[in-house]
């Protein structure tokens, strides 16, 4: 595979809006992925999860998570798409409230565009707290999971 070759899938996912494309020929794999952050799209790492900021005005901001409290973190969604718990109806959650995570644990699956995109706890701690329901259309930057950091 060439450069003009990649030129031409970063083409294919912009003109498409894909965050994430994967490509498989013979032996050669190439992986795109994209990060939305509500500007211009560019490829970047998943975002990582972000401290919980304080309303400035209760009419000028959304309401803080009711269920967050001091010392959490929110795991964010970095894209719009729909929110599974579990890689398939039959299989066990990914994680429960209470379970431990590592920066590398799959915390849940978003699907975009019929591509499904594991998304990583980016941080290790304890699940306090799954903001979202299984099947759950979730926004860009929405609060998915509250952790309490180790």
């Amino acid at each position: 595979m060439d450069i003009e070759e990649i030129h031409r899938l970063i083409e294919l996912m912009n003109e498409n809006e894909l965050l994430e494309l994967e490509l498989v020929e013979d032996s050669k794999k190439i992986r795109l992925k994209k990060k939305y952050d509500g500007g211009p799209k560019v490829i970047a790492a998943p975002m990582a999860a972000q401290p919980i900021q304080q309303p400035i005005a209760a009419s000028a901001a959304p309401a803080a998570t009711p269920a967050a409290s001091a010392g959490t973190v929110e795991i964010k969604s970095p894209m719009v798409g729909t929110f599974y718990r579990s890689s398939s109806p039959e299989s066990p959650p990914y994680v429960e409230e209470g379970d431990q995570v590592t920066a590398e644990t799959g915390v849940c699956i978003l699907e975009a565009m019929k591509v499904f995109n594991e998304i990583k706890a980016e941080m290790e701690g304890t699940i306090v707290s799954i903001l979202v329901e299984n099947g759950q259309t979730v926004e860009y930057g929405q609060p998915m999971f509250l952790v309490k950091p180790n």
